[in-house]
């Protein structure tokens, strides 16, 4: 069982997230142009939701702000800074500006950063949280929303910043001809405290002249072919097509939603939702960001232009092809993963601890992706994630197709934009899986000539 939960977990990290949940790139044209290149990790790190491109010049309310606060708290204990014997008088906070920023200051006050003893408006500006001196900074004025999340987001960037911290992503570098391809090995998720990025990361996504995914995330034709393979369209639902009790299970799972609207997807697409969930803990914020649609997100506010080395149909036909009985279990085994424990009430005991031992298992793997991810260490994740397992097991129908012509599809891709003409630096952001390997990308493209290395932390 412990195999058959990682296998499932592989499949999550190696597809794209297909059908990208409500993310910053859905900006209205009335949100300030001045913001899009914030929004990305105003919505990451989770300071506000999609009520932000609707009501981003109404006044941030108390909640709103304890939130915000509370969050920026949470950030900035990460960095483990040691704690400030002057944290100076109690300020003033409302949901004026100046309140706001009080409030946001009052909590970077707590620990030990250069320039925090010089008071609210000299420390936030020094860091260019705000700009401008007092008298010019309509401190009395209320706060909007989007003001509010700019302010904590500023913050939180400056002082991971000053602290050379962030997420620094499995980033390699390849060059040929002039020409140079950054390639983000991504994990389809946001989870272990995954924001803020580092800024070498987030200025090389902001830098280059084409950002390339899986999937172009931004496509809506191609988001609504997807969503219309995961329904039935033969006039069956699912209750045709797997057991009584397992239907039962699942529209229990899937509550608050209706039946009859659970009932329209196929059994694979409930198996992604059920796999996506279970992928997330308590460190996943409020908008579960996955790290592809952030880096689409961030790249596309500031108008980079965007390419998909593979279309919607392709990667729905790898689930829609499998066969009935591989959905059903499927299925089954992602509800077991969503539900953890609760799943587990009727098994004896010692099935019980087995099935305890592999949900304990999965959660372990996940949280060392993660952290190798986030400190860039390639060959650790390389060593630990099981691709030529994966390549070997041929009789299972999912792992058969996870690699199967997509790794020299993507190699193909990165050769043809290696080879252009001129001098171009663009991102190729896929599954960290299609990067290692024999037969992933990095050493696809040493083996055409290219050189290709790590790129060095900073």
């Amino acid at each position: 069982m412990m195999k058959r939960f990682l296998t499932l977990l592989l499949a999550l990290g190696l597809l794209g997230a297909a059908v990208p949940a409500a993310s910053a790139e859905d900006t209205t044209t009335s949100l300030p142009a001045w913001a899009y290149g914030e929004i990305a990790d105003i919505y990451a790190i989770g300071l506000a939701g999609d009520e932000i491109t609707t009501e981003h010049a109404s006044t941030v309310t108390q909640e709103q702000l304890e939130a915000m606060t509370q969050l920026t708290a949470d950030k900035l204990a990460l960095l483990n800074r040691p704690a400030n014997p002057e944290k100076g008088d109690s300020l003033i906070i409302d949901t004026t500006r100046g309140g706001v920023l009080n409030a946001l200051y009052q909590e970077a006050a707590a620990y030990v950063f250069d320039g925090i003893n010089d008071g609210p408006i000299n420390f936030l500006s020094a860091l260019g949280v705000v700009q401008g001196d007092g008298a010019a900074l309509a401190l009395d004025r209320p706060c909007t929303q989007l003001e509010a999340a700019c302010f904590a987001s500023r913050l939180i960037l400056a002082l991971y910043d000053q602290q050379n911290a962030g997420s620094l992503g499995l980033l390699w570098k390849a060059e040929g001809n002039g020409n140079t391809l950054y390639l983000l090995g991504s994990i389809h998720t946001d989870r272990s405290n995954l924001y803020p990025f580092h800024k070498q990361l987030r200025d090389i996504i902001t830098s280059a002249d084409l950002a390339a995914f899986e999937l172009d995330f931004n496509s809506q034709e191609g988001i609504d072919e997807f969503v219309a393979m995961q329904m039935y369209s033969d006039g069956t639902t699912l209750k045709d097509h797997i057991s009584a009790e397992l239907y039962q299970e699942v529209v229990e799972a899937m509550a608050p939603a209706p039946e009859e609207q659970v009932a329209q997807y196929k059994p694979w697409a409930l198996a992604n939702t059920f796999n996506g969930l279970s992928m997330q803990d308590d460190t996943t914020s409020s908008n579960a960001m996955a790290i592809d649609l952030y880096v689409n997100a961030k790249a596309s506010n500031l108008g980079t232009p965007v390419e998909g080395i593979e279309t919607y149909a392709f990667q729905g036909k790898i689930f829609d092809n499998l066969s009935a009985e591989y959905q059903e279990n499927y299925l089954a085994m992602t509800l077991s993963m969503y539900l953890g424990m609760d799943a587990a009430e009727d098994l004896n005991e010692e099935d019980r601890a087995a099935y305890e031992a592999a949900l304990k298992e999965q959660d372990a793997a996940v949280d060392r992706w993660m952290n190798q991810w986030k400190a860039r260490n390639t060959q650790g994740f390389a060593n630990d994630y099981p691709k030529d397992e994966i390549q070997s097991n041929t009789t299972d129908e999912l792992n058969s197709k996870l690699f199967e012509g997509r790794d020299p599809n993507m190699i193909a891709w990165a050769d043809n934009y290696l080879k252009q003409t001129g001098s171009h630096t663009g991102l190729m952001t896929v599954g960290a899986g299609h990067m290692i390997g024999k037969t992933g990308v990095v050493q696809g493209l040493r083996d055409l000539g290219y050189t290709v290395e790590v790129v060095p932390a900073p």
